[in-house]
């Protein structure tokens, strides 16, 4: 039997034309013409269960992510901030492990999030995956370049520390590259690219983790202080805004798309692939949540790299390993945007030189259009620490928690042992409660954060 492989969409095939041509007049003698269309998007992904780890690794374990841990523990105190930090690696690994189950739920595959809620909850699933899709992945974008631009001015400070460049130059660099690396097609073709994200994103939690025990261990212990900071309300806030910033560290809106890249058996690749990835999360994340706040206390710095002052080399190291990572993670999330303007701007697929230089023209444009948006939005307002939130709550916690415990509930996907199904019945109608209340305290606390940090500084201020 032949292979198949999609790209962009498309067909390629290593069959003769005269073996394409036999299988189709098979097929559309034996199929309908809607079963027709449904079979030629029946394309099997090539990618293995290690290519999902690593794109789920390089969408979920950023330093954009797991660097503000130690700020939302300390914003929640020892015992809230552990226990919330564990609570949503658990509930994101078991959500993660059901939208891998519900790839072929009635029996066709459901290639992106938006089609896979539409499969369950109809139109109003479609266009609310869409719209929290969108929300994730541009604020998520935001947040990257802010801090892709953090970790690129930190390098060149120590490099030359009267330089006059800003923030917001390397902002605009960083932005440059990544309008470099979108003109690669898909998801899979990014496939190299994550697999370096993914030693990259080890390397910048084994330095920034070696570097802050020695910087903790320089301090002298006695002046740390680990109790909450400020007045009632601000207390109340700051814990309202950790509770998004835990949320954004676990987001991934793109499991059904990475899935897509996946062969056969998808499920079983996919949730290994899964599994895969949280072991490197879960090495990751807790270490430098819990020594970060341990080195820092409560005055640890929204951005761990900011807290470290010694020795100068090693934070160089950990920053390069931050844009490294970031640079394959800034990719997998604007691609949800890319495929919405491409289905409706590319509409010529043929390999003709006239229509594949059109196609790439198209490509380059909308392409530009939105990293320039994006750079925009992150140099006028480079508050790193409001944006995670924001996008936490409002695009991550729906997508990660929430969505996926009901879609399995609605599915009908329980298992026929009765006493198991109504456990986890029980368990997803709770965390879907659970991170709902988490979704609007989070949404409320990142907004206050934003309306003081406007008042505070000026558009594009140099942080």
């Amino acid at each position: 039997m032949s292979s198949h492989q999609a790209e962009s969409g498309k067909w390629t095939t290593t069959q003769s034309k005269s073996d394409v041509h036999v299988e189709d007049e098979e097929i559309q003698a034996g199929l309908g013409s809607e079963d027709v269309k449904d079979h030629e998007h029946e394309v099997s992904g090539t990618g293995t269960w290690k290519h999902a780890a690593f794109h789920v690794a390089t969408t979920i374990a950023t330093p954009a992510a797991y660097a503000p841990l130690p700020f939302a523990i300390a914003s929640l105190g020892w015992p809230l901030g552990v226990s919330s930090l564990v609570a949503a690696t658990l509930a994101t690994w078991y959500s993660s492990l059901l939208i891998a189950s519900l790839w072929r739920w009635n029996g066709k595959k459901h290639v992106t999030y938006r089609l896979l809620a539409e499969s369950i909850f109809g139109f109003w699933g479609y266009y609310s995956i869409a719209f929290f899709q969108q929300v994730a992945s541009i604020g998520n974008n935001v947040a990257i370049q802010i801090a892709a631009g953090s970790s690129l001015k930190a390098i060149y400070k120590r490099c030359d520390t009267h330089g006059t460049l800003t923030l917001q130059h390397f902002i605009i660099f960083f932005g440059v590259f990544e309008l470099f690396l979108s003109q690669l097609p898909d998801i899979h073709s990014l496939r190299w690219v994550n697999g370096l994200c993914t030693l990259s994103t080890i390397g910048f939690a084994g330095t920034t983790i070696g570097v802050t025990i020695y910087n903790g261990k320089k301090i002298d212990r006695e002046t740390i202080s680990y109790s909450l900071q400020g007045s009632s309300s601000a207390k109340r806030f700051a814990a309202f805004n950790a509770l998004g910033t835990i949320a954004f560290s676990f987001g991934d809106a793109m499991l059904p798309e990475i899935q897509n890249t996946v062969r056969e058996p998808a499920v079983k690749n996919m949730q290994k692939g899964v599994s895969a990835a949280y072991s490197v999360i879960v090495s990751t994340y807790w270490q430098l949540a819990i020594i970060g706040f341990w080195a820092f206390g409560s005055q640890v710095q929204p951005y761990i790299v900011d807290s470290l002052t010694v020795p100068k080399w090693t934070i160089v190291m950990a920053n390069i390993f931050a844009v490294v990572q970031i640079s394959g993670c800034y990719q997998i999330y604007c691609r949800p945007t890319y495929a919405y303007f491409e289905e409706r701007l590319v509409s010529d697929t043929s390999n003709s030189s006239a229509s594949m230089f059109r196609n790439r023209l198209v490509r380059l444009t909308f392409t530009s259009v939105y990293i320039v948006v994006i750079t925009l939005v992150a140099s006028a307002m480079p508050f790193f620490v409001d944006f995670v939130s924001i996008c936490g709550a409002i695009g991550f916690t729906p997508l990660d928690f929430v969505f996926p415990v009901l879609a399995f509930l609605k599915a009908g996907k329980m298992p026929r042992n009765r006493l198991l199904c109504i456990s986890m019945r029980i368990l997803n109608i709770a965390i879907a409660a659970w991170f709902s209340v988490v979704a609007v305290l989070g949404c409320v606390g990142a907004i206050r954060f934003v309306v003081e940090d406007v008042k505070t500084y000026k558009f594009f201020h140099d942080m």
